[in-house]
């Protein structure tokens, strides 16, 4: 029985739902980048970075190439970037309305 395509990207989204990979997929946006400068943008463990950039790498979303020992991860595709990008300009708007509500809050209170 196929999976339902609502499940299918709610997995999707689990799939991101970490720090370190979005963080990752971030600074893929530039290009392909090697495990190394990964490393020394996100400061974590490499066995932490390895986890994360495995669980990547299994979505699909990334690839990896090996060039002696220096392995260069990259977006599979320009849809990431998009998706990432909408994310941005959504968390925008509700950050923004949420700076509007504080200020409107703060007005409202009675001065001492």
């Amino acid at each position: 029985m196929p999976v339902p395509l609502y499940e299918a990207k709610a997995e999707f989204f689990r799939m991101l739902g970490h720090p370190v990979r979005i963080r990752v997929l971030e600074l893929l946006q530039d290009g392909p980048t090697p495990v190394r400068d990964l490393l020394a943008a996100i400061e974590i463990e490499p066995s932490s970075l390895s986890q994360q950039l495995a669980v990547l790498r299994r979505s699909g979303i990334v690839t990896a190439t090996r060039t002696g020992s220096t392995v260069v991860y990259e977006l599979a595709g320009g849809d990431v970037a998009e998706l990432l990008g909408a994310a941005r300009r959504i968390l925008s708007v509700l950050l923004s309305g949420r700076q509007e509500l504080l200020e409107e809050l703060r007005a409202a209170e009675p001065t001492r």
